[in-house]
């Protein structure tokens, strides 16, 4: 990549002298510390689908009035999160190809501005996603576990308060992480949600699987048909592991790389890692391409809209 990138401010730690990173990584050796060389051909393919898969789930909830509902509200806010990272990801990606053949001259400061709102805007994105994906845990398990209160307790009103309080924070934090980015709290602070989230989910879908399996047991035991209850347990086991692992090998990496800048700047095997950021942004990308696969294109209803509007039905 070249020196537009994005989240530049988290690819290299900034506690650590140029002279001793470049000594740690040339202790560490081995071709394994140079890093992926990635093509901005690969960042802007998984750009384009994620941002086609996403148009295509808020076209298709926005269309149907029987999706119009808090549930399809948060995955479509979730689409808009993903896109977000893919339109943020295809502008960067096309300034660097168009600035790299001396397409685009640009002054110095005005890159480092529009660097500055990319890298807002991807920070941003990253935030709302976490949120909205701890947001659709949430409202399943008040679906599950008061499912005769959860018009009552999840309204309208509350789902939209929701969402505004979700972009509201998401936008501030960026603007206070692209301020005060040197701190190292900032970064405690990123890693501290993400790790927060991820134990959200995994207890909550935890909880959900148990309830599923006692009333499977439940079912099965009265009408003795035990081979349905273990295939029901196993799929339900399956959908509960690909949810954690997809959310877990996307993110996992990118949160671990601020461990890394927080904990141990200039050691080799940190400074090793470093140099594999781009990846860690591939993976982010890949999330947003496979969070509509997960959450919205397993309805029926949403596929049948979702065929109307390739289709253009409208």
């Amino acid at each position: 990549m070249s020196t537009l990138a994005p989240l530049r401010l988290l690819r290299e730690p900034w506690n650590a002298s140029e002279g001793n990173q470049s000594n740690a990584t040339a202790g560490a050796g081995g071709a394994w510390c140079q890093g992926l060389d990635i093509p901005n051909e690969l960042f802007l393919t998984l750009g384009l689908v994620s941002l086609v898969e996403n148009l295509l789930v808020v076209a298709a909830i926005l269309k149907n009035r029987n999706l119009h509902s808090p549930m399809y509200y948060f995955i479509c806010c979730l689409a808009v999160s993903d896109m977000l990272v893919s339109v943020s990801n295809l502008a960067e990606t096309l300034f660097m190809l168009l600035m790299e053949h001396g397409v685009l001259v640009i002054r110095a400061s005005i890159v480092r501005h529009m660097d500055n709102v990319i890298d807002m805007l991807i920070c941003s994105s990253v935030v709302s996603s976490l949120s909205f994906l701890g947001v659709i845990a949430v409202d399943r398990y008040i679906t599950i576990f008061y499912a005769l209160r959860y018009h009552s307790i999840m309204t309208l009103q509350r789902a939209v308060v929701t969402m505004a309080s979700v972009w509201l924070a998401s936008t501030v934090s960026s603007t206070v992480f692209i301020t005060y980015y040197r701190n190292n709290a900032i970064l405690l602070c990123l890693i501290g949600f993400f790790l927060f989230m991820l134990v959200l989910m995994l207890v909550l879908y935890i909880h959900m699987f148990a309830l599923a399996r006692h009333h499977l047991r439940s079912i099965s035991s009265q009408q003795k048909q035990p081979t349905v209850y273990r295939s029901s347990s196993l799929k339900g086991a399956v959908t509960l592991t690909i949810l954690l692992g997809v959310f877990f090998i996307c993110w996992g990496p990118f949160f671990f790389h601020l461990i890394l800048i927080v904990t141990c700047p200039t050691n080799p095997f940190c400074t090793c890692f470093f140099s594999y950021f781009n990846l860690f942004l591939i993976l982010i990308i890949c999330n947003s391409v496979v969070d509509p696969l997960i959450y919205a294109f397993r309805s029926r209803e949403l596929w049948r809209t979702l065929r109307e509007v390739v289709l253009c039905s409208w």
